[in-house]
């Protein structure tokens, strides 16, 4: 069957029970142009499975794929978050109330504390020294004036942070933002504690794929990774093929020996930002010289962008000799011992060779006689 948007999985769920259900790709089972119904398609297709010329997708099992969906809810849960929580910023901003200039979280403890007084008491002044947190650090060198700039205390910068006028209309809207960003972040909690009850099965996948440098911190980050590719590398002949699949390898286009476009693929959507969020992470540190000193032999010619798409095969080639031989990470396979006076031994022709392709001229004695 084709794929279609998301019409063909109701009809693969029925079908995958009770036979083997091959998924291809629309752009590899196009017919030729101005030759095309939904019959012919259907024939067409045929055609081609019986020759043995549709190439399966991955489509992970049923768990995985239950998995998949909620860890995908989830990453919506915080795109809708930042942006709600940019809403109820810029009606702080356009009221006057400064208060990212003094504090670096605006939705932190203390910033909110302030906020929900503004909103209680429109308009009115009121002392900020009790909504302010012991643990708020704001240097006094490093803070602007937020309205008159002629403050010296922390606590008065703050105060003059607040000293703004908010109207009705804002303080609806910035009412309903903070209202929609708690409600969100409690289906947020309430879906990640489905996602770790789903996943508690793979347990042992996970402690693998955690043993990869950048995905130890957050136990969500394997998860991620466990929804998208599955536990299983069978599926995957090589770990080219997952990084293919990944969409983070360069493009095939060349044409009578000229190279027209090595872009990547727009394939791992979801995926994709993950590993580039941990390759970023990995290049700044000094703990894995593996990926930073590939990172800087790339970056010198590619660019950054080369070179951090570089950084994801290395992780998805590691992962992928993870899950098939079940061991977990070591560096063996990217810092190779390389000996600086190994001696060689060549050939006289092999010697002269050489010399030719460095651009030496070679020439035979000419012995004088007196």
């Amino acid at each position: 069957m084709e794929s279609t948007g998301k019409f063909w999985i109701p009809v693969f769920n029925i079908l995958e029970k009770t036979c083997w259900v091959t998924l291809a790709y629309p752009k590899y089972t196009k017919p030729q142009k101005g030759n095309k119904t939904d019959h012919k398609d259907a024939k067409w297709i045929c055609d081609l499975y019986m020759c043995g010329m549709v190439k399966p997708s991955f489509i992970p099992p049923a768990d995985i794929r239950q998995l998949r969906d909620l860890v995908r809810y989830r990453f919506k849960l915080t795109c809708m978050i930042t942006s709600e929580k940019n809403r109820a910023h810029n009606c702080l901003t356009i009221s006057n109330f400064k208060l990212d200039e003094v504090f670096s979280d605006i939705f932190g403890k203390s910033s909110r504390s302030i906020t929900e007084q503004i909103l209680q008491h429109p308009g009115e002044t009121f002392d900020v020294a009790q909504f302010v947190d012991g643990r708020c650090k704001t240097p006094i060198e490093e803070i602007q004036a937020a309205v008159d700039g002629r403050c010296k205390t922390p606590i008065e910068e703050i105060q003059a942070a607040v000293d703004g006028a908010l109207s009705t209309e804002q303080a609806v809207k910035l009412r309903q933002c903070l209202n929609h960003i708690d409600e969100l972040e409690k289906h947020q909690a309430e879906i990640e504690r489905e996602i770790f009850r789903l996943s508690d099965k793979y347990e042992e996948v996970l402690n693998l794929i955690r043993t990869v440098p950048g995905f130890d911190k957050n136990p969500m980050t394997a998860i991620q990774v466990l929804s998208e590719i599955g536990g299983d590398m069978s599926v995957f002949p090589t770990a080219k093929n997952l990084v293919s699949w990944a969409g983070c390898c360069p493009r095939n286009d060349q044409s009578n020996q000229k190279i027209k476009s090595t872009r990547i693929s727009r394939a791992g959507s979801y995926f994709k930002p993950v590993l580039v969020q941990v390759a970023n992470a990995l290049i700044k540190s000094k703990k894995h010289p593996e990926f930073t000193t590939r990172y800087r032999r790339i970056k010198a010619r590619r660019g950054h962008k080369k070179a951090i798409i570089a950084i994801c095969r290395m992780i998805l080639t590691a992962i992928w000799h993870i899950l098939t031989d079940l061991k977990p990470y070591t560096t063996e396979g990217f810092l190779e011992s390389r000996p600086v006076n190994d001696s060689k031994i060549l050939t006289t022709s092999q010697a002269l060779n050489l010399l030719k392709q460095r651009g030496y001229v070679i020439k035979d004695d000419i012995v004088s006689v007196p």
